[in-house]
C-alpha cells in the first residue's frame, strides 16, 4: 500500500456517486494508490439514505481521508458540477452516479432520464471543460439486453435494450464516444457484472435474500431459480477500475479515443447456486415464493473478459462461495445479527 500521507499531484480524480456501493470502494482503492479523491453526491432516497450516510463515514475513517473531500450536489445540476470543478485542477474523472435498478426503471423512467441522460450530459462537459485526462464511466451488462450468445462480448450488438434503465446505459456509451470524436477526451466505459460484497446495495439479491433468510421471511424467486447471472465481487470492480484508470483510452481506427470493457467474474451462476451459498453461509433454509420471470429481466449474463485482460493484465477471479461468505459476515456485523 502506497504512503497515505503522500499523494501524487499528477492523480487528482473527481468520482461521482461517492457514497455509493461502487464508489465507496472505488474511492478507498483510489486513495491507497496515492490519489487525491474528491467525491460528490446527491444521496438519494431510492434506498435508505443511512447506508449512504455510513459508508461515507467508513470512508472518512479511512488512514488516508485527509485526500478526500466530499460535495454534496446533483450531477444534473450543471452549475454545481461547474462550482466544484472551478475548486480543484481534476486530471481524472470516474463517473459512477446514475439511477440504478432495472424494475425501478419501468414505473420511473425519468428519474433515469434526469441522472443518466443529463447528468451525464453535465460531467462530459466538465471533463471538457477541464481538458480530463481520461474520464472512466459506468455502463452495465444491461446493455447487452436479450442477446441469447454467451458469453457477450464488447463487440455484440447492443441495440435492443430490454428495459429503459439499459438504455440510458448504452446511451452514456454513445454520448461519451461522441466527446471523445469531437474534443478528443479519453473515455472508458466498463459494463459491470451483477456487483456485489460488503457495503452492497439493498434492491441487489444477494442483500435481499441473505436480508430475509436470516428474518426468516419468504423470498421471492423469479423463473424457479434458474436465471444465471455472472456476479462478480466488489474487489474484482474496483480492482478493474483501477488498472483502467491508469490507461487512457487510445484511438480507434476512427481516431477517437474510446474504449469499453467488461468487468465480470466470467462465471455464471443460477440464482438457486446463490440461494444455496447464502444458506450455507447464514446456517438456515430459504422459505421461496416462486414467481415468473420479470419486465426487463434477462435469461442470462456471462463476461467475455478477454479484452480487460489484455489490456490490464486482469480479470476477476473470486468465486460467488467465497465473496458470499464475506457479505455474510459483513451484514451480519452491520446490523448486529
Amino acid at each position: 500500500m502506497p504512503d497515505t500521507d503522500t499523494a501524487d499531484p499528477a492523480r487528482h480524480v473527481l468520482v461521482t456517486g461517492a457514497a455509493g456501493f461502487i464508489g465507496m470502494h472505488a474511492c478507498i482503492a483510489l486513495l491507497e494508490r496515492g490519489w487525491r479523491v474528491h467525491g460528490v453526491d446527491n444521496l438519494n432516497a431510492y434506498y435508505p439514505v443511512r447506508l449512504k450516510e455510513d459508508r461515507l463515514a467508513w470512508l472518512r475513517r479511512h488512514p488516508a481521508a485527509g485526500r478526500f473531500e466530499f460535495t454534496r450536489l446533483d450531477i444534473a445540476d450543471a452549475g454545481a458540477v461547474a462550482a466544484v470543478c472551478g475548486q480543484a485542477a481534476f486530471t481524472h474523472i470516474l463517473h459512477l452516479a446514475a439511477q440504478a435498478g432495472v424494475r425501478h426503471s419501468i414505473d420511473h423512467p425519468l428519474d433515469y432520464a434526469h441522472s443518466n441522460l443529463v447528468g451525464t450530459s453535465v460531467i462530459l462537459e466538465a471533463a471538457r471543460a477541464a481538458r480530463i485526462r481520461h474520464l472512466v464511466y459506468a455502463s452495465s451488462s444491461s446493455v447487452y439486453g436479450g442477446n441469447t450468445r454467451l458469453p457477450f462480448s464488447e463487440e455484440d450488438r447492443v441495440d435492443r435494450p430490454v428495459s429503459f434503465y439499459a438504455a440510458t446505459k448504452r446511451a452514456n456509451e454513445a454520448m461519451a464516444y461522441s466527446y471523445a470524436h469531437l474534443y478528443g477526451i479519453p473515455c472508458t466505459g466498463l459494463r459491470f457484472f451483477t456487483v456485489y460484497g460488503p457495503w452492497g446495495r439493498p434492491d441487489m439479491a444477494a442483500w435481499l435474500f441473505t436480508d430475509a433468510i436470516l428474518a426468516g421471511r419468504s423470498i421471492r424467486v423469479f423463473e424457479q431459480g434458474r436465471l444465471r447471472r455472472d456476479f462478480t465481487y466488489i474487489d474484482d470492480i474496483v480492482e478493474g477500475i483501477c488498472r483502467v484508470m491508469e490507461r487512457p483510452a487510445p484511438a480507434d481506427d476512427a481516431g477517437a479515443p474510446h474504449a469499453l470493457f467488461n468487468i465480470g467474474n466470467h462465471s455464471p451462476n443460477t440464482v438457486n447456486e446463490l440461494i444455496a451459498i447464502i444458506e450455507a453461509a447464514t446456517g438456515q433454509r430459504a422459505r421461496r415464493e416462486e414467481l415468473p420471470m420479470q419486465p426487463g429481466d434477462v435469461e442470462a449474463t456471462f463476461a467475455d473478459v478477454a479484452r480487460l485482460s489484455a489490456a490490464t493484465g486482469f480479470e476477476p477471479a473470486t468465486s460467488l462461495e467465497s465473496g458470499m461468505r464475506r457479505f455474510v459476515d459483513w451484514f451480519r456485523a452491520y446490523h448486529g445479527r
